[in-house]
């Protein structure tokens, strides 16, 4: 099917089911309780409940439609804001990227200090500029972080250093921001590499699988993945910050559809940050320079 054939809207994924128009849009500019100001990550609970945070450091609670239910801001806030995080085992994680840690919340927002965890530093269990959290199927937990350090780092069920890897660079294991990770159902690691962009995946002691993508406006090539989410069916559906889409690949790295254009109508979007589903098998994309959130079937 043709992008033109649905103008305005810049594409659709190729699939019978799937369309580029919105089931639903909400959210609106703003700082009052239930509007957002450019959200920069999003994820989502096993009750599909939708945790943002934007770029006033408020972290917010939405059911699927868009009703605000709760809210909270982190602890501090002036020297930049989180740009990830994860529902896991019952508890928020959030990427608190400037501040050099990981907090941990209850979903009523109560922040779990003696889980919470980090300290600025190059070595071996310090952190850098903190960007994702993610769990394998044993407990162990991986972090991402960009800036000097490019790295990921392994922590065992217990909070222990396990191992590291990657440096800056564009060579293979090698990042220009991690941005965003999945641990999939064989626990291997895939990361956006935002600033090469590319994938790539790893098994659990770091050994690179394999890595696709190259930077480009083609069905195929990316410009800043920002966030992927790997679905039922193990398509990976990747979001392009740079070009403004999403993308569906098959795992091998093979485009099956795009979907997306800058622009501020429905079913366009403008810089979007994040992806996710919910157990219904919609999908969620984190408009962010349009303020809101956007939801699919695709």
């Amino acid at each position: 099917m043709a992008a033109a054939s649905l103008s305005p809207f810049a594409g659709c994924f190729s699939s019978a089911s799937g369309s580029s128009r919105p089931e639903k849009v909400w959210g609106e500019r703003g700082i009052s309780p239930g509007k957002l100001q450019k959200p920069r990550a999003m994820c989502i609970d096993p009750d599909d409940l939708l945790y943002l945070v934007d770029i006033t450091a408020r972290i917010q609670v939405f059911d699927r439609d868009g009703k605000f239910l709760r809210g909270w801001r982190t602890p501090q806030s002036k020297n930049g804001r989180p740009t990830g995080m994860s529902f896991i085992n019952g508890k928020l994680y959030v990427a608190d990227t400037h501040y050099f840690r990981v907090l941990v919340y209850t979903p009523e927002g109560k922040l779990l200090e003696d889980e919470s965890f980090g300290e600025e530093g190059s070595g071996p269990g310090q952190l850098g500029w903190t960007t994702d959290i993610v769990r394998d199927s044993a407990g162990n937990l991986f972090v991402s972080e960009y800036g000097q350090h490019d790295r990921i780092q392994k922590f065992a069920p217990d909070g222990s250093f396990v191992l590291q890897w990657g440096t800056h660079g564009n060579e293979a294991g090698h990042f220009l921001r991690p941005q965003n990770l999945w641990v999939d159902t064989q626990d291997r690691v895939w990361v956006c590499d935002a600033g090469n962009h590319r994938l790539q995946v790893f098994d659990g002691q770091g050994q690179q699988l394999f890595e696709w993508g190259e930077e480009g406006i083609e069905p195929g090539q990316l410009s800043y993945p920002y966030c992927m989410w790997i679905d039922a069916q193990d398509h990976v559906l990747v979001c392009e910050y740079g070009n403004s889409r999403v993308q569906k690949f098959s795992q091998q790295g093979k485009s099956l559809a795009t979907w997306g254009a800058q622009g501020r109508e429905p079913g366009q979007l403008h810089n979007p940050w994040s992806i996710v589903q919910d157990s219904r098998g919609k999908t969620f994309v984190l408009d962010s320079y349009n303020h809101r959130v956007q939801r699919f079937t695709i």
